[in-house]
């Protein structure tokens, strides 16, 4: 195994398996700053992103092996772990608790994968590729006002579109390892993404044309 080999997820996985700490590290340092973003994006609570993100990495200690690589990335399994997390939570409390971070909250775990900027949330900047969010245009959203507006907007998303556009917007997923990552074919995550985009954008209009409607004072 070469070194550039060695330093991918599956490289280091097996690292990891061999008993190599700093493998794990590695790991770690790559993987949750995404993870915790997609369980805060999920939740709207610091507090259960953070205990999701430990519990998804202790899962990954605990039993390494239930990657497995013929079915996707471990990028998409990790997702894949934090979903199952949040939803076990939300049975235990069935009620969403509202956002309780700034704007710095994501700012503090904002390095992406690899180093790569992308999302609506990093340097101002929409996902790519995908095709959302460029008609708006990304001066508009570079701005900490809009960021704050997109962020709760996507908050209130029903949980199956909101999940879809954290992943393939957000954290810039291919529909492949979205569709690994929810368990559900790559149609069902298209449809499901157009949708969700669609909803997003009138409430984010819905939210514009709300501050443009002048306070009537008696």
């Amino acid at each position: 195994m070469n070194k550039a080999t060695e330093l991918t997820d599956d490289g280091l996985l097996a690292r990891m398996i061999a008993g190599d700490e700093d493998a794990f590290t590695l790991l770690y340092r790559r993987r949750h700053p995404s993870i915790y973003r997609f369980a805060l994006h999920m939740s709207g609570s610091t507090t259960i992103a953070e205990d999701v993100t430990q519990e998804v990495f202790m899962a990954l200690i605990r039993d390494p092996r239930r990657f497995d690589p013929a079915r996707g990335t471990l990028g998409g399994f990790l997702f894949g772990v934090a979903r199952n997390f949040l939803r076990k939570r939300w049975e235990q409390d069935r009620r969403l608790v509202a956002l309780d971070g700034d704007a710095n909250d994501l700012g503090e775990h904002s390095t992406s994968d690899n180093g790569a900027s992308g999302g609506v949330f990093r340097n101002g900047a929409h996902a790519n590729g995908n095709g959302w969010g460029r008609a708006a245009g990304s001066d508009e959203f570079a701005t900490r006002e809009m960021i704050g507006r997109v962020r709760n907007a996507v908050a209130t998303l029903p949980e199956n579109y909101r999940e879809i556009v954290i992943l393939c917007d957000l954290e810039e997923m291919s529909y492949e390892e979205a569709a690994s990552a929810l368990g559900c074919p790559v149609g069902t995550v298209r449809s499901r993404l157009h949708r969700g985009r669609a909803i997003l954008l009138e409430k984010l209009r819905d939210a514009q044309g709300a501050r443009r409607v002048p306070v009537v004072r008696t």
